[in-house]
This record gives C-alpha cells, sequence and structure tokens, in this order.
C-alpha cells in the first residue's frame, strides 16, 4: 500500500531554499525516513535536479559507517560540490552522528546546499531540538497516517471498514505491510517494547523500567479521562502498590510527550476565559500503540473516537484545549451549580470551535447528554457534535451542527459547512 503523505511533502516543498536547516521530527516509525529519501527525492528528480546534486545519506546504512565521524561526514558531503548550483543533502538517522549540531550549523555557512535531516532515536526526537541550530531550524512534524491517508490509499470502498480497521491498528505505515491480524499485533507490540519503552529507558537513565511501563498503561486505559498527577500517584499506591511521587509522575510524563507518544490537553473554563493547569486529558499520536499497550484487550470506540478526533485536529494545525462550562441545575428545592466537560476547545488564528465527540446519537436523551454542555456556552462560536453515525451534515434549531465523522475525516473543511 503506498501512501503519498501529500501535505507533509507540500510542506518540504514549500520550505526549499529558505536557508535553514528542515528538521523532519516526529514518532519513531511514523514515516519520516521514507517521505525524506523517497517521496521528497523523488519530487526532486521529477522538477529536474541532477541526480548527483542530490546527496543521499542514510547512517543507519553500513556503507555510511565512516561518516559517523561529524568531520569525516562534514568533508564528505562538500566534496560533492562541483559547481555553484544547488544541492540537496538528504541526511537521515543523524542523530548517529557525532556532534551532528556542529556539523549541521557548518553546513549553513555553505550558500548552495539546501539541509533536509531526519532522525528516530529519543536524542533527536527532543521536542526543542530546534533550538540546537541557533534559530535557523525549520521543523516539520511528521504524524502517524490520519484516517483520511489510509482511507484514500486503501482498495477497501467501506468508510465504515476502514475506520474499523484504523481504530485498532492505527497509523504506522508499516503495519499495513503485513496481512494477518496477529502480524499486525506483533509488530505493534515489538515497537512498543524494543523500541518506544527501551528509548524511554535509556535517554533518561532509568534504573527501573516497570513505573514508566505502568504509567503508560495506566494513561492508556484511561483516555479520554481527566488525570492529575496526584490522583495518578494515588491510583498506583491503590491498585499498583507502588509508591510513586507526583512529581516523578510528571517528570515521566514529559518524557513521553517529548518523544511525542503522547499529548496532553490542559483544560480551559470557557466562561472563566482561563486554563487551568490541572487536571488534563492524555491522548496518544498513535492509536495502534494504544491498543498494543493495552494488548488490545481494551479497544472501546467510545474513547477511541475521541482520541481520533483530537488527533486529526491537531494535525490540521488546530491548537485543542478541554472545555469545562457550569451551568444550573434545577433541582426540587432549588437550583444546583455543575461543572460540564466539553470535549475540545479548537482554535486555529481568530477562529473558535466548541466540538464534542459522539460515538453515537441513538435516543432524544442521548442526545440531550451530549449536548448539554455546547448549550450552556453563552457565546456564538460555532458548536459541533462529531458521530460515528451516517448523518449529512445538518445545523439544528439551537444552532448546534451535527457531522458525521466520514464527512469530518474526508473534507478537510468540515467545520465550516455553515
Amino acid at each position: 500500500m503506498f501512501f503519498s503523505r501529500k501535505s507533509y511533502l507540500n510542506q518540504l516543498i514549500s520550505h526549499k531554499n529558505n536557508g535553514m536547516i528542515k528538521i523532519i521530527s516526529g514518532l519513531r516509525r511514523c514515516g519520516k525516513s521514507y517521505l525524506l529519501n523517497t517521496i521528497f527525492k523523488s519530487h526532486l528528480l521529477s522538477e529536474g535536479v541532477k541526480e548527483d546534486h542530490i546527496i543521499s545519506i542514510d547512517l543507519d546504512d553500513v556503507q555510511f559507517k565512516n561518516l559517523h565521524d561529524g568531520l569525516a561526514c562534514y568533508n564528505y558531503v562538500k566534496s560533492f560540490l562541483k559547481d555553484h548550483d544547488m544541492y540537496y543533502l538528504l541526511l537521515d538517522e543523524v542523530q548517529m552522528m557525532s556532534n551532528f549540531e556542529s556539523v549541521l550549523n557548518g553546513f549553513l555557512h555553505i550558500s548552495n546546499i539546501d539541509v533536509f535531516v531526519s532522525g528516530s532515536n529519543s536524542k533527536f526526537l527532543s521536542k526543542d531540538v530546534v533550538t540546537e541550530f541557533r534559530g535557523r531550524g525549520d521543523e516539520i512534524r511528521v504524524y502517524p497516517l490520519t484516517l483520511s491517508e489510509l482511507y484514500e490509499a486503501s482498495n477497501i470502498q467501506s468508510f465504515d471498514e476502514v475506520f474499523k480497521q484504523y481504530i485498532v491498528f492505527g497509523g504506522m505505515p508499516k503495519v499495513y505491510s503485513f496481512n494477518t491480524i496477529e502480524e499486525k499485533q506483533l509488530y505493534l507490540k515489538n515497537l512498543v517494547n524494543e523500541t518506544y519503552l527501551k528509548d524511554l529507558i535509556a535517554r533518561h537513565h532509568l534504573k527501573d523500567s516497570n513505573p514508566i511501563q505502568n504509567l503508560l498503561l495506566v494513561l492508556a486505559s484511561n483516555i479520554g479521562a481527566l488525570n492529575n498527577p496526584n490522583k495518578l500517584s494515588n491510583t498506583f499506591k491503590s491498585d499498583c502498590h507502588i509508591d510513586i511521587s507526583a512529581p516523578t509522575l510528571t517528570s515521566y510524563i514529559d518524557y513521553m510527550q517529548d518523544a511525542f507518544l503522547i499529548r496532553n490537553s490542559y483544560q480551559y473554563d470557557i466562561k472563566g476565559k482561563k486554563y487551568l493547569s490541572s487536571p488534563y486529558k492524555s491522548y496518544f499520536t498513535d492509536l495502534g500503540i494504544r491498543n498494543a499497550l493495552l494488548d488490545f484487550r481494551q479497544v472501546e470506540e467510545t474513547h477511541l473516537l475521541e482520541n481520533l478526533i483530537y488527533n486529526e485536529l491537531i494535525t490540521r494545525g488546530y491548537s485543542v484545549d478541554v472545555g469545562k462550562v457550569f451551568l444550573l441545575e434545577k433541582l426540587d428545592n432549588g437550583y444546583q451549580k455543575k461543572s460540564r466537560e466539553v470535549d475540545f476547545v479548537v482554535n486555529k488564528m481568530n477562529r473558535r470551535y466548541y466540538i464534542q465527540s459522539a460515538l453515537s446519537l441513538p435516543s432524544k436523551e442521548k442526545l440531550k447528554q451530549e449536548t448539554a454542555s455546547l448549550c450552556a456556552i453563552d457565546d456564538f462560536f460555532k458548536k459541533i457534535i462529531i458521530t460515528s453515525d451516517t448523518v449529512l451534515p445538518y445545523q439544528d434549531e439551537k444552532g448546534l451542527i451535527f457531522i458525521g465523522l466520514e464527512d469530518f475525516i474526508l473534507d478537510k473543511n468540515s467545520l465550516n459547512l455553515f
């Protein structure tokens, strides 16, 4: 199955020749190397760039082992420069090079070389790697396949069938090269145990792997639920009989975010117009990795749909928070103030959307339950319910917008249909 990764290719194209180092970052095995060395290189050739003006180096390949020395690599690249035309350096697994930061900064002083790098170990995956290049690093964040990318590449006509695969196996490209469920599950479980966990342990010099592994399991079991370090610490004491302090758990969660395994979404008080540092929700960058952590035993579509919608919004460039709104509920003896959750407060530039995820709306009671928090918001930004039910997009008499999952996923402008 071929994945074109058009949006990332377009980003690479638009950043060409801008005098900066293009840094392709993201979760390990999400397709960074293929994007750089196959898709982008093919684009350069199709644009008329000569083969000898594209310098491809994969430091994970034994033939380039001598270039792990930074100075040797620098001199090797310079030996290709025979004229004043533009050269393109595609450098993969750059973290395997000694002093790679200094070497890349050195390339910035050569006017006719455009540098694109990717890497896939925990050192390079640091979210602040751009700062290593003194303000001249240009990060392009790559995510696992979206549901729409999988659907477009698949020969399956049914969106619902592709959705059912995606919500179990996620968006790691290689998983779809396997034919059987067992092979796909084994691949994802090996990624968790042999790649992600080992990276976290090695980078942060953790002597005991059990606490951070158990924390990943807790977070995987609780996507869609609000967490805070103190609550997690109590959970470890009561359920796992492990004493881990809240500050230690906060550090572990930071490590996971740093490696792009998870992303935290913080609460925003909609009426108070302020952020709350705690509690927060942790969403997994890839659903397949989340499911593999739990040995594919907890595949609840309700929570996975929420995670899927969150990831889709992030890949579209939105900032996404968890909303909180207060409303008065009438009781027999008066009123009671209650807080209600809005799944997502979504912002981009001067636009805002309030979004609720609902797997299904089978009854008036369920509809009232899912829309109560949106109806309590008294501003005029769009209020949207996304459901996996097969519905045509419509707006009701309260101004609430209903969009089926298929329309939301396949139409990138779906939030602006009304």
